[in-house]
């Protein structure tokens, strides 16, 4: 699976993409997210408060109930603001 990440949760793990491969029964996007929070303390930053987080899920916008299987993009963000 290949997670993307933007802005400041770019700079918070420290990282623009990787791959993962979540362990067996992470088939949400929530799931997700709490496997990342393993990864490091950046990541555990990064998620720390999910209100100001949004994904994407093969570029199409999703929620923490989402699903995600193997081969699939998912991509975090912070909301977008107009002005």
């Amino acid at each position: 699976m290949k997670v993307l990440y933007f802005a400041w949760l770019k700079a918070r793990t420290g990282i623009g993409e990787e791959m993962v491969e979540p362990p067996p029964g992470t088939d949400t996007v929530g799931g997700l997210v709490e496997f990342l929070k393993t990864r490091s303390p950046g990541h555990a930053a990064a998620f720390e408060t999910l209100s100001v987080v949004r994904v994407a899920v093969n570029q199409d916008y999703a929620g923490l109930d989402t699903p995600v299987r193997p081969g699939d993009e998912v991509a975090f963000f912070p909301p977008v603001t107009g002005g």
